[in-house]
């Protein structure tokens, strides 16, 4: 049975391709079509297609994690409620009624696809489909399963209990009572772009006290109920039709109105404030819960679980490796929660393996990388065996160099898992500086994360296996000082990603070659690209990026390219150049 998932035709559009429910091929469209479009994600369709050398008329089901028409009809009202102007509502539906017509449209080009009518097309739920990915790639057979976003399909999110090869639905939040609206709200309040830069918020949080969290509390907390809810007091209609913070919310901070510059001091307060609030509610929520229903596991779907700050702080509330996040849990996740849906909830299969890596994406031969090199007169050497590639690489990273790292498959999901990524040595000079000022522009409270291989990690680390796909957070055994100074959060905690030799093992056996001479078997893993830009995914993107930035080198495949001299031919490594 072949399977095409796609996520709802909105931001972080996504296509996954499953064959007799596993995964095949998954790729969020922006990765390869460099743009952030909305809609049909048409060319991470072609990819998962072309992956599995198949038609559009030898797919079964095409599952999309998005029912258009029943959530215009949720969420249209909504605004209605708070508007004090016909004309705002009259502009917010007819934006509304535009967004459904594209949406439809996106189906109906769906069904017509090439004249194929073998395949049959479901439109699910969205917050169905963000359960079924936490829920079915995890390794628990009996879980409690919350999801949260910001709101789709008119619903904010979904409480369920997952048990052995089905879920059901205990109970669903409405939009607009909704965690993670207000975090948007919040993020860009704080001058960064909402829906898109929610982790700088998360980040920034690290470094304040939570003040005003009593004032989030009671904006989005019934007394009543475990469930979130939107007080009305905090909430008003803008302009559009659309909902906006009343002018309350800004008086209970002590800002004058929403056009107030805020100061340095208050931006962390009010990250960590909303931060700390969120935490409660969600912490209190699943402990309701799970005494309700005698259920220890916890699977976190959504995209305010990609918040790696919270998910660290509910592992260690909720019990270490008794929490689950799936490694996409945005939106482009349910690309695959759709898949997965269909597989084991309509056709009520068993249980796979639960998920081990996220390698889904494109991958490109020697013959294709070196096309391009050559074809942009790159000057490059060629390390024709693993050992080769291995030692240049370690050479670099010796000497200080900040290495592009691009190799096999490109991974899913929104996190730079070893295949596209930027590595250096934590204890290379200004390695935090170059990295921030010269390649990634990018604020001084953002952590990098440290890769280590897993047998290693806990000579150093305590974490939970969330830290495979950079989850959650680990924290500095006491008495480990080996890290270098400015990469430990507050509270001794260190952004993680932990190795495993059968998931990625050219980067576990560099992991391991480099901890040899160094201290310790530790990199820094970056995301490869530019700011504002997806992850890598082509030889021709990483080609660009390594020349428009400070990127030292670049070993892509077997190929090296370096801006510095070269190791001589002497060298315990000779390079083969080629011009």
């Amino acid at each position: 049975m072949l399977t095409l998932g796609l996520s709802s035709f909105t931001h972080d559009a996504a296509a996954a391709l499953l064959e007799e429910g596993v995964v095949k091929a998954a790729i969020e469209d922006s990765k390869l079509s460099r743009s952030n479009n909305e809609g049909l994600p048409e060319t991470a369709v072609r990819y998962c297609l072309n992956k599995g050398g198949i038609g559009w008329g030898d797919l079964d089901v095409i599952a999309v994690a998005s029912r258009p028409f029943k959530g215009w009809m949720r969420q249209s009202v909504v605004p209605l409620r708070h508007s004090a102007s016909p004309l705002a509502s009259v502009y917010y539906e007819a934006n509304q009624l535009g967004a459904l017509a594209k949406q439809l449209s996106d189906l109906r080009q769906l069904r017509h696809e090439n004249g194929a009518t073998k395949f049959k097309l479901l439109c699910l739920e969205h917050h169905l489909c963000h359960a079924s990915a936490a829920f079915f790639q995890s390794p628990f057979d009996r879980a409690l399963i919350l999801t949260l976003d910001e709101g789709a399909d008119g619903k904010s999110g979904m409480v369920a209990l997952g048990e052995g090869s089905e879920f059901r639905v205990l109970q669903s939040i409405s939009f607009p009572h909704s965690l993670a609206w207000v975090y948007s709200q919040i993020t860009e309040l704080l001058g960064f772009i909402p829906r898109k830069e929610e982790h700088k918020t998360q980040w920034l949080s690290m470094g304040g006290e939570p003040t005003f969290k009593a004032i989030f509390l009671e904006m989005l907390r019934d007394s009543g109920s475990p469930i979130p809810r939107l007080n009305r007091r905090f909430v008003d209609a803008d302009a559009t039709g659309g909902l906006k913070l009343a002018q309350v919310f800004y008086r209970r901070i002590g800002l004058s109105n929403s056009n107030t510059e805020l100061g340095d001091e208050l931006r962390p307060t009010l990250a960590a404030s909303l931060q700390h609030a969120c935490f409660e509610i969600i912490r209190d929520l699943v402990e309701h819960f799970r005494r309700r229903h005698g259920v220890r596991n916890v699977c976190l779907g959504g995209g305010l679980f990609q918040n790696v700050v919270l998910v660290a702080a509910l592992e260690k509330e909720l019990g270490m490796d008794q929490v689950f996040v799936p490694p996409a849990p945005g939106n482009a996740g349910c690309a695959v929660g759709a898949g997965l849906y269909v597989w084991h909830q309509i056709r009520k299969n068993p249980r796979r393996e639960p998920v081990s890596n996220v390698y889904w994406g494109p991958s490109y031969n020697r013959h294709e990388i070196e096309d391009v090199l050559t074809n942009s007169k790159a000057r490059y050497s060629l390390q024709n065996t693993e050992e080769r590639r291995l030692d240049a690489t370690i050479q670099l990273l010796q000497a200080g160099r900040i290495v592009g790292w691009f190799q096999g498959a490109v991974e899913f999901g929104p996190r730079a898992l070893g295949n596209r990524s930027l590595l250096a040595s934590p204890w290379a000079p200004y390695v935090k500086e170059n990295l921030n000022d010269y390649i990634k522009h990018r604020e001084w409270f953002r952590p990098f994360a440290i890769a280590i291989p897993e047998e290693d990690c806990t000579r150093f680390f305590e974490c939970s296996s969330l830290c495979r796909f950079m989850g959650s957070l680990g924290t500095v055994r006491p008495g480990s000082d080996v890290l270098p100074e400015g990469f430990a959060l507050p509270g001794n905690q260190v952004r993680l990603h932990v190795v495993q030799e059968k998931a990625n093992p050219l980067l576990w056996k560099l992991l391991k070659r480099f901890g040899t001479a160094a201290p310790a078997p530790m990199l820094i893993n970056t995301s490869f690209n530019l700011a504002g830009e997806p992850l890598v995914a082509r030889p021709q993107d990483a080609f660009r990026s390594y020349f428009a930035s400070g990127i030292d080198a670049l070993v892509i495949d077997g190929f090296c390219l370096s801006k510095y001299p070269l190791p001589s031919a002497g060298s315990r490594t000779p390079l083969m150049l080629y011009k």
